[in-house]
């Protein structure tokens, strides 16, 4: 089990679902540009989606095939990239990851990009997403002499594309047969000598987007990255296809490798919460989402209140939407330093206080005095929802109603979400008015079950961690944080 060690993610700290990873691609057919540069800025753009580690890989498709360079580092893309690594990572093609760790320990044998020699050549991939196979997929690598030199789910995707690309005649085979064997939610950019692969898995947990500048092509988690480097957004990849971007065919989808998904499940969270306000995922602006959660919030749990606030980032956009449909005044209750990443501090309650503080502080002017509303996007342990609500009261908050934009946790999420066991989630097995006892608030409601369905505009989602209805069977055993840091 995970051992407690004095170091400290901000995100836990504040009780907030983490993100997976962020995924980034890129090839230039005219060769003119350094793919690193422009990786590293749509790392950036992607940073919010994971800071545990992050890493890059290019490759030059006209010089040696299959030389590939890479480097890889803990902590954020702007601490472990200066101008003189971008230059010395030479090459038209490439990808990049971000990294936050659901299942594989926080180190720099699972930072990605995955570079992979094997006998048809090289491949580096970055992966975003979690397997509920891992287990049985290990099992029988292991069987046939694989040895495992990460504690990452990616690798065994790696593996699998390798052992299949034995026997096939592409590398985009290799993936839709590899894709074969995979359950779970994955999103992958791969890059091959002279391709760049992008592949969504059947059911569409994950996001992933194309698109172009000029003579160059690009793979993105989110439509943000694009936008930061001025790429025109192309469209999204689709649930269980596979896109191949190379000079001979510019973007290219062969149905023929693609799997037909029964049905798509996209994970509900990235529009309450990991998706960034300004990125769009699957044809559905973020923004327009969480706006509409706020609203829905006010028609159904309405409140008597002087001001809303939300507990920013995520919790903003709805606190706007609550607002807006209410009429009470919309105002900025906290400020957040931007600056705190990853929080080193000894253990014990006055320490995890003292770090809340460090990250999120209210704003004694805006809510001295006021009957507050604040607009948070979940609760998962509760372990610092009664501290904010503390906090307004001590910055003179006469009352302080919460809203919540999701439904209560009750279930574990297995697809790359760090949502735990029901007997650590704060709602599962407590009424209503015990959690609003729990947290200190004056009342509490949250998101309705029957709204996820309207703020998604009516795709199909995976609503599992709200009602234990996934649309993949559980794993029969979870691994998530079983490993030794």
């Amino acid at each position: 089990m995970r051992k407690e060690t004095g170091i400290f993610d901000a995100g836990e700290i504040l009780d907030e679902p983490r993100e997976e990873c962020g995924v980034f691609g890129m090839y230039d057919f005219s060769g003119q540009e350094n793919a690193a540069t422009t990786i590293y800025y749509g790392l950036l753009a992607l940073q919010h989606r994971g800071q545990e580690s992050c890493g890059i890989a290019v490759s030059d498709t006209s010089g040696p095939k299959g030389r590939v360079q890479s480097r890889k580092g803990m902590g954020l893309v702007n601490e472990n990239f200066g101008e003189n690594d971008l230059d010395s990572l030479h090459g038209d093609i490439g990808v990049g990851h971000v990294r936050y760790s659901t299942a594989g320990a926080s180190t720099i044998e699972n930072a990605q990009p995955l570079v992979l020699h094997y006998i048809k050549g090289t491949l580096a991939m970055a992966h975003n997403g979690n397997l509920v196979n891992s287990p049985e997929l290990m099992r029988d690598l292991s069987r046939t002499g694989a040895i495992f030199q990460t504690t990452t789910d990616s690798e065994l995707i790696a593996y699998e594309i390798a052992r299949a690309r034995i026997n096939t005649g592409s590398v985009e085979e290799a993936v839709s047969k590899a894709m074969d064997r995979l359950k779970g939610s994955y999103s992958l950019v791969i890059m091959s000598p002279r391709k760049l692969i992008g592949a969504r898995d059947p059911f569409g947990f994950r996001p992933l987007c194309i698109g172009r500048r000029g003579k160059a092509w690009f793979l993105a988690s989110e439509s943000c990255a694009l936008d930061t480097i001025d790429a025109e957004f192309v469209r999204d990849v689709e649930p269980g296809e596979i896109v191949t971007i190379s000079p001979r065919f510019g973007i290219h989808s062969d149905r023929s490798h693609c799997i037909r998904p029964c049905k798509t499940a996209r994970c509900i969270f990235e529009y309450i919460y990991f998706g960034r306000a300004d990125s769009v995922i699957d044809k559905i602006p973020v923004y327009s989402s969480r706006l509409l959660a706020g609203r829905f919030l006010a028609k159904d749990s309405p409140v008597d209140a002087d001001l809303v606030i939300g507990v920013p980032e995520s919790g903003s956009a709805a606190a706007l939407g609550f607002s807006m449909e209410s009429g009470i005044p919309y105002g900025q209750g906290f400020v957040k330093n931007g600056y705190v990443g990853r929080t080193f501090i000894k253990p014990g309650q006055q320490s995890r206080e003292s770090a809340v503080r460090v990250k999120l502080n209210p704003l004694r002017p805006a809510v001295e005095g006021k009957r507050v509303v604040m607009i948070d996007d979940s609760i998962v342990r509760g372990t610092t929802s009664d501290r904010i609500v503390r906090m307004l009261r001590e910055a003179g908050a006469k009352e302080v109603h919460m809203r919540v934009s999701s439904p209560p946790f009750l279930y574990p999420c297995y697809f790359g979400t760090d949502i735990p066991s029901s007997e650590q989630l704060l709602a599962y097995n407590r009424s209503l008015e015990e959690v609003r006892q729990i947290i200190g608030a004056d009342s509490l409601a949250y998101l309705r079950m029957e709204r996820l369905a309207e703020i998604a505009d009516g795709i199909p989602i995976c609503t599992g961690c709200f009602n234990g209805e996934y649309p993949i069977d559980p794993p029969e055993e979870d691994i998530r944080g079983s490993y030794e840091p």
